[in-house]
């Protein structure tokens, strides 16, 4: 799994499901065990949706943490 731009030891684990022309996309942290998804057309490169989910739990970490603007 992609780890956390900064987090070495964590892993992260997606799972994408898909139904009809969308794909579901979920990361959630080995660690805290956060949750976040993101919707996708189901013709979409998986590294592309996999990239803009661990964004988003990259996001959701760091406003948790206090971190954002």
């Amino acid at each position: 799994m992609p780890p956390i731009r900064g987090q070495v030891d964590r892993e992260i684990f997606i799972e994408i499901v898909t139904v009809g022309t969308f794909a579901k996309v979920s990361a959630i942290d080995s660690e805290t065990g956060t949750e976040v998804s993101i919707t996708g057309p189901a013709n979409a490169d998986r590294s592309t949706l996999e990239a803009v989910a661990v964004a988003k739990l990259e996001f959701v970490l760091k406003k948790q943490a206090g971190e954002t603007q």
